[in-house]
């Protein structure tokens, strides 16, 4: 977005001002739509659950990988006047539960819709048998997930070599495993991950088939690499590698999946945040703005964000540190950024790609309120 508008915007609506371009969350979709045809999207709604963003890729045709009831709620509530019959089907076949530990209220509460779970434990399928035993279930496997921003094989999956059993134990129990998950890390950017995957998931997928289970989803989870700056590599790429392994390891017929989350969001959001104070500190320029990592700069904290400051006037730059509004000394956003070391109180700076992962796990630490959210092209 120009400056300029930037600018005209913040002026209007006050700061932090987090502005939301709807067109761009559209044209991600389809995008990814277009580079991996065999694939359903299921929009991870814990990048962003604003309602609105979730209304854009509702009317474009998305479906949901929810992790919890109420994100449930936030996607059921565009359906809650469809005829039932209409809304079970829409539940069965777009939402999933993702997380992979679910507590007992949630399975009941959901259980009348019969939507897909995930599981990677033996105590989780007794959860779901006493509680939820309408679902589908989806095995969640342990894979490689090394030089992703986010790693998850620490906290999430079943040992492949374990999944045979789980398999059997889930069907010995009167349920049904309709199919296999696995998620290499958020924002991945090492490829790899993602063939070493496939290849683990299609042996465990052919070895229940081989046993009369009749498995039939893939769902490849998410880490599909945002374009944060020119360094990433270009999804495209990735799409054709995903597309010739689908068709060397799975039949025609087998439903794939994917949990596309922060690929969604990430580049839609610009934020704009006011210098309310400036001090040099230890030979360095400290601007201290109306945002912070309590705030929509959570990022920078739960999820290894690396975050960028850009000013709007021009002067000689320096190296400065961008440090949030609390009384809280850990609120640093930002100890090396290039700016202008002219910026006076009241100037304004901008930050991009700042969609996914950061009003999402705001607070209001402080008492401060988290920055006001402006939707455009929606």
């Amino acid at each position: 977005m120009e400056k300029s508008k930037l600018l005209k915007l913040v002026k209007k609506n006050g700061s932090p001002l987090f502005i939301v371009d709807h067109e761009i969350i559209k044209q991600n979709y389809r995008r990814f739509q277009k580079a991996l045809p065999r694939v359903q999207a299921y929009y991870a709604v814990k990048a962003n659950s604003d309602p609105a963003i979730i209304k854009t890729l509702f009317n474009e045709g998305s479906s949901f990988d929810v992790a919890s009831y109420n994100e449930f709620i936030e996607v059921y509530s565009l359906i809650d006047k469809w005829r039932e019959r209409k809304k079970e089907f829409f539940i069965w076949d777009k939402i999933i539960f993702s997380n992979t530990i679910k507590d007992r209220d949630t399975l009941r509460k959901i259980n009348k819709y019969g939507p897909l779970v995930t599981f990677d434990n033996p105590q989780e399928v007794l959860k779901i048998k006493e509680n939820c035993k309408n679902a589908g279930l989806i095995l969640r496997l342990k894979v490689p997930d090394s030089g992703s921003q986010v790693e998850m094989a620490s906290k999430f999956g079943a040992e492949p070599g374990d999944a045979s059993s789980l398999i059997k134990k889930t069907f010995d129990l009167g349920l049904k495993v309709e199919g296999l998950s696995f998620h290499v890390g958020s924002q991945c950017t090492n490829f790899e991950n993602y063939i070493s995957a496939l290849s683990i998931t299609s042996e465990i997928f052919h070895e229940a088939r081989k046993k009369g289970y009749e498995l039939d989803i893939i769902d490849i989870g998410g880490g599909f690499p945002a374009l944060y700056d020119s360094n990433v590599p270009r999804f495209e790429k990735l799409a054709e590698i995903l597309n010739k392994e689908f068709d060397r390891f799975f039949p025609e017929e087998t439903e794939i999946i994917a949990e596309p989350g922060r690929y969604m969001v990430a580049t839609s959001s610009t934020l704009v945040s006011e210098i309310i104070g400036k001090a040099r500190r230890d030979n360095k320029i400290f601007y201290h703005i109306n945002d912070g990592v309590y705030h929509t700069f959570s990022g920078v904290v739960f999820d290894h964000w690396i975050p960028n400051f850009h000013s709007f006037k021009g002067g000689k730059k320096e190296i400065c540190a961008v440090v949030g509004q609390t009384c809280d000394s850990f609120d640093k956003i930002s100890l090396a950024e290039n700016l202008p070391g002219n910026l006076v109180i009241g100037d304004y700076l901008y930050t991009e790609n700042i969609g996914a992962y950061s009003t999402a796990s705001s607070t209001k630490f402080n008492g401060f309120e988290g920055a006001k959210i402006l939707h455009i092209n929606n």
